[in-house]
């Protein structure tokens, strides 16, 4: 199964201005996805960061992956989708003569996300799914504490049913956004958010991090610095 690794880094960010190689914990953000990757990766498989900057470009080359392209500037733009960025990537290797059963897609905004995480997502997928996507359990659930406005004006659960507690509901999941392990052959006949045969891989909220603006980027940093110190302390 040939995969291409493909890590979005566009330049622009108005949340959280240059958030992709800002460092955090130590090192550049882009830096965590690159390495999660790199101990993944097998004989046959690709890593391309796709970007239009020609910054994030020099950074993700001193991490020691070469990027083949830069990223058109209408694919760079905040109407531009995850599904064009993967479509170009896809486009570009063909013209190379190389062609993937799977992408992988990591957002750099996920730098919890380790090669652990990846292998076990990847070990769900085959090639008759669609889609193997990273999900945390939500606690927002729609069954008891998410409500939406009715005709009248008045709030009504979203989702219909009788708990009087929220463990009592159903289990609803939400996309953390960590690992998307897409079918090509089921992308090149619908586009992702028509794909159905959708396979969960559940990550705890501690590797969930999704970061957005400065606030996630302080939790990111506090929970990476406690990782790493918990861990030196076990190898001691």
């Amino acid at each position: 199964m040939r995969k291409l690794f493909l890590i979005p880094a566009r330049g622009g960010s108005k949340g959280l201005p240059r958030k992709n190689i800002l460092p955090l914990a130590g090192k550049p953000m882009i830096k965590y996805s690159i390495d999660a990757a790199l101990v993944v990766m097998t004989s046959g498989d690709e890593l391309c960061i796709s970007t239009d900057d020609p910054e994030i470009k020099r950074v993700a080359e001193e991490c020691g992956v070469e990027v083949p392209f830069l990223r058109p500037r209408e694919l760079a733009t905040d109407e531009a989708t995850s599904e064009d960025v993967v479509k170009h990537a896809l486009m570009w290797y063909k013209g190379q003569g190389r062609t993937f059963d799977v992408v992988v897609l990591l957002q750099v905004t996920s730098p919890l996300r380790t090669a652990k995480h990846i292998n076990e997502a990847l070990a769900l997928f085959n090639q008759n799914l669609d889609l193997v996507t990273s999900v945390k359990e939500s606690h927002a659930n729609p069954y008891f504490v998410l409500h939406e406005e009715n005709k009248k004006g008045y709030l009504e659960k979203s989702k219909k049913g009788v708990y009087s507690r929220r463990q009592d509901c159903p289990s609803v999941y939400e996309f953390n956004g960590a690992i998307y392990i897409i079918n090509v052959k089921s992308l090149n006949r619908k586009s992702l958010s028509d794909l159905t045969k959708v396979k969960k891989y559940i990550m705890s909220k501690k590797y969930s991090v999704d970061i957005d603006d400065e606030i996630d980027f302080i939790i990111a940093e506090y929970l990476l610095n406690n990782i790493s110190e918990n861990n030196s302390k076990k190898i001691r």
